[in-house]
């Protein structure tokens, strides 16, 4: 799949409150997607940090087109497991949101997700998902 077909997925598959994030396809390869979340006013708390909840709808999100790009089209699915390690905070930058799908059965996909400053790269979360394909 195509970044542009990727992004106009954004926009017709997910919540309005997801679409909110302003999520961007930056890449898509056979080692999944990379997405930029940028750092707004509506997404921080205290001390002008990114919220977790933003990070992991951003993960959740990212899995989904990741498993778009395995599968060459949109497959109904629903998350059954979504794990998450918050390593550091993350401030001053936007972030990198690389999801991959590490195996695809007939019933079951599982993946896992890095989230990195856009800037400096450094790792700021670390998620695995287990999906369930309908």
């Amino acid at each position: 799949m195509d970044i542009a077909t990727l992004q106009r997925a954004l926009a017709e598959l997910f919540a309005p409150w997801v679409q909110a994030l302003d999520l961007r396809v930056e890449a898509a390869d056979a080692d999944g997607v990379r997405l930029r979340l940028p750092l707004t006013p509506a997404l921080v708390r205290q001390g002008e940090v990114l919220c977790g909840q933003a990070m992991m709808a951003a993960a959740d999100t990212a899995m989904v087109l990741a498993l778009m790009q395995h599968f060459g089209a949109f497959r109904p699915c629903t998350t059954v497991q979504l794990n998450s390690s918050f390593l550091r905070p993350l401030s001053q930058q936007d972030a990198t949101v690389h999801a991959r799908v590490l195996r695809a059965g007939k019933a079951l996909a599982f993946g896992e997700i890095d989230i990195a400053g856009h800037r400096d790269g450094k790792s700021v979360c670390r998620a695995s998902t287990t999906y369930a394909l309908l």
